[in-house]
């Protein structure tokens, strides 16, 4: 079955470029973080580069299930010479995973737990590291390793050196030492794997993609020269992509496929803002011929509790209330004349400002400099105290007034220069500050230095990092 290998990766290369080829210009963005079905943040079974962030734990339930009517037998040659009974069964898998610094990724699974005759406990670590400083932005690179306990199936076996397939439950034709083959290992599986992170068109859904490619040992080549274990084997080399859609309100659609160096797999997840569902088919390419050699549909379930803010992890802030203008209602028409006279509108030049929401809204500016605001044109100085534009603002926030810094991910911002307008096309929104949004302009890359507060309708202030060192300097000089 050697022949199948170049073509299937011929036919993965060809995808992988396909969906690089969708990408266009615009801002990358990562639409949520999806899950491994045992191992942590990545795609369905291979690792990616990325790592969850800082304090980041999630707990994720995955299974699937397994029917067929007889297995092969195999002899100590690895050579099929009979058909066992049926299997039909369904495996359950679990796993914890964390985020360190926004540089690690640790975790631990459960991938079997049963009595030893059914092969006994399989237990797992593993972890990741990210090894691209967070400025780089689109790419990404990580080694990490995957640990998983040998099944045991009691003492009806002799010697037998049992391995853990990749399909996480105990095979007892899965082990050391079969005759005029290479050593099965499959316990301890190292890997290095890079991520890239494309935007999507700036027409159309919001969306992003990730292709993924990287090689490992263990798991990912363990077996490569067996024929019943492998329909097609790339001796470690693993790839993926996935298309990450943005539904708003902090929800994800996430569809991925890949190839984990002997399987082709797709599934799509969910985010609800912390709580993930998703639905997978392992083996796309398998005819169902032994357990190993079959397609197998599963469900997988998931939470991601972010410690530092105490509950649970929504990607995006809530959307903003919507870009209205309030203005009075026009009186009940019970005035009757006979002849009306209509004063003109006041004129002006149509312009736009930037509200909190981080929407433009349509005004009109006088040569006077009053801004005339609905259908009325009525001055924002003739505005009552219940007339509000839509947004949070913090022209009357006390730590506003007493100059208080603006702390965005543990980074202190000082007020800095005066209040300027600011177009929202410019602009994107990263963070929330006492109930006001936080934003910085599109252009800007990480680590930002300037970040910006909405103060009133179309005025914004600037708050910049590093000058509270400068401020106390000024100080001392003067004394």
């Amino acid at each position: 079955m050697t022949h199948r290998r170049p073509k299937l990766l011929h036919s993965a290369a060809v995808a992988l470029l396909a969906l690089a080829l969708l990408a266009g210009p615009g801002t990358a963005q990562n639409k949520g973080t999806t899950s491994t079905l045992r191992y942590g943040s990545g795609l369905l079974d291979i690792p990616v580069a990325t790592v969850l962030p800082h304090l980041t734990i999630t707990g994720t339930y995955s299974g699937f299930g397994i029917s067929i009517d007889n297995t092969q037998i195999i002899d100590r040659n690895g050579n099929v010479v009979g058909q066992g009974p049926a299997f039909d069964k369904w495996l359950s898998d679990g796993a914890i995973a964390m985020g360190l610094f926004n540089r690690a990724e640790v975790g631990i699974s459960i991938q079997h737990f049963d009595d030893p005759d059914e092969g006994g406990n399989m237990l797992g670590a593993f972890g990741r590291v990210s090894l691209l400083p967070a400025s780089i932005r689109y790419l990404d690179l990580a080694v990490g390793a995957r640990y998983v306990t040998a099944p045991s199936f009691g003492d009806d076996y002799g010697n037998y050196d049992f391995q853990p397939s990749r399909f996480a439950f105990p095979d007892s034709r899965v082990y050391s030492g079969y005759n005029g083959h290479e050593d099965f290992s499959s316990t301890f599986t190292p890997y290095a794997v890079a991520t890239a992170t494309l935007p999507g068109f700036d027409a159309g859904p919001d969306y992003d993609i990730t292709l993924n490619l990287g090689w490992g040992s263990g798991m990912f080549s363990a077996g490569s020269d067996l024929e019943f274990y492998r329909t097609a084997s790339s001796n470690g080399l693993f790839m993926g992509s996935a298309l990450n859609f943005s539904l708003g309100g902090g929800r994800f659609l996430n569809l991925m496929g890949e190839f984990n160096g002997f399987d082709t797999n797709a599934g799509l997840q969910i985010d609800f803002g912390g709580l993930r569902v998703g639905a997978f088919m392992l083996g796309l390419q398998h005819d169902g011929s032994s357990t190993i050699q079959s397609r197998k549909f599963g469900i997988l379930g998931s939470i991601a509790f972010c410690a530092e803010h105490g509950g649970l992890c929504s990607n995006v802030p809530e959307p903003p209330a919507p870009d209205t203008v309030m203005l009075p209602a026009p009186p009940p028409d019970t005035v009757v004349i006979e002849r009306v006279t209509t004063p003109p509108l006041p004129t002006g030049t149509p312009t736009s400002i930037c509200l909190a929401t981080g929407m433009n809204v349509q005004v009109m500016l006088t040569a006077a400099g009053d801004t005339l605001v609905g259908p009325g044109r009525v001055s924002m100085r003739e505005l009552g105290p219940g007339i509000v534009f839509a947004g949070s603002y913090a022209g009357d926030a006390e730590w506003f007034t007493e100059d208080e810094p603006v702390m965005v991910e543990e980074r202190r911002f000082d007020k800095s220069g005066n209040p300027l307008r600011l177009d929202c096309d410019d602009i994107m929104q990263i963070a929330m500050h006492e109930g006001v949004a936080v934003f910085v302009q599109r252009s800007a890359e990480e680590p930002y230095t300037m970040v910006y507060v909405p103060i009133a309708a179309g005025e914004w202030q600037g708050y910049e990092y590093g000058l509270q060192g400068t401020r106390g300097e000024l100080q001392g000089n003067s004394n």
